[in-house]
């Protein structure tokens, strides 16, 4: 199975989210529904952003971003998840493997950046709103995304290829739904300590300073917030930071719970549900959270569904 430091594997098997027999096809319906939503949501999201001048904004490019993002995000782990709870022998080759991990890390860190972006943007627009259309210009909005998905790529490519360097000589079996690092360390029989130490580094790098990006951010919006007269215009900017913060930090404390713990310490249960979270769950609710509470989404919404042939407006009420 082994030669020199590489595993001569050829496939793996996922265990996928249970063993019994009797919940894989529930289970296939509830994630078939999930999955469903995330695509209306974000490929919504995404395509109204695109096509309505109204909503060619900074704000509005950093959401259809983000929404372009949670549709891959979900599409890399999702059909394969699917197949699965149907098939009996839920095998994955070494090749797609290494590809599904690159590319999960690759998303993964494309939000966490993309929602310290947000909210760095957000504190632009609420605390320095004279100055925003110049700080906030086009060039900049399309260097930042661009900057997230090169640091998303570098990252990636360390990290599969420390992962996959590695050698799997005891057994193929994944305990987990999809090609992560965390199980990947579990199963193999070489010494992970390096791995471990680049994960925890490249965590820190991007999870935390997301987060502590997020927070600072809506530290300084809260701090204007609270100097604004009107007690309904409180009310409603807290009601959207608060969904907003919800969000976000269930999305950062399952990614930092998952990767900042040491191997010894993996529960495979518990990962799987923290996994639930963050790769499938919160993607189909960031258009729910992000968008269809926004008054100038709504709107264009409506005038989308004008020019449709079937009154849905009244869905929107």
């Amino acid at each position: 199975m082994e030669k020199g430091n590489h595993s001569e594997a050829t496939e793996f098997i996922l265990s996928g989210l249970t063993d019994r027999l009797e919940l894989q096809v529930p289970l296939f319906g509830v994630f078939l529904l999930i999955y469903g939503i995330t695509l209306v949501g974000n490929g919504g999201v995404f395509l109204l952003i695109t096509i309505d001048p109204r909503l060619h904004t900074p704000m509005y490019f950093f959401l259809s971003s983000l929404s372009f993002c949670d549709l891959c995000y979900s599409s890399i782990i999702s059909p394969k998840m699917l197949l699965n709870f149907l098939a009996e022998r839920k095998s994955i080759s070494y090749t797609a493997c290494a590809v599904q991990l690159y590319l999960s890390v690759v998303f993964a860190d494309v939000e966490c950046f993309l929602l310290a972006v947000m909210a760095y943007d957000r504190y632009v627009a609420i605390c320095n709103p004279l100055l925003y259309t110049v700080t906030m210009s086009r060039q900049l909005c399309k260097q930042l995304v661009a900057g997230v998905y090169a640091v998303g790529f570098v990252d990636s490519m360390i990290q599969t290829c420390f992962t996959f360097r590695l050698s799997f000589c005891s057994s193929n079996i994944i305990n987990h739904f999809f090609c992560d690092i965390p199980p990947l360390l579990a199963l193999s029989c070489s010494d992970t300590r390096i791995n471990e130490i680049l994960m925890f580094a490249f965590m820190c790098c991007t999870g935390v300073s997301s987060l502590v990006t997020v927070l600072l951010s809506y530290v300084y919006i809260a701090s204007t917030i609270l100097h604004i007269s009107s007690a309904e215009g409180r009310r409603k900017a807290f009601s959207t930071c608060t969904f907003h913060l919800t969000a976000v930090v269930l999305f950062f404390c399952t990614l930092l719970f998952m990767y900042l713990r040491p191997t010894l310490s993996y529960s495979m249960d518990t990962d799987k549900v923290a996994s639930v979270f963050y790769t499938l769950l919160i993607p189909m609710l960031n258009p729910l959270i992000y968008s269809l509470r926004n008054t100038e989404v709504k709107d264009a919404l409506r005038k989308a569904m004008n020019k449709l042939p079937i009154n849905f407006n009244s869905l929107l009420v």
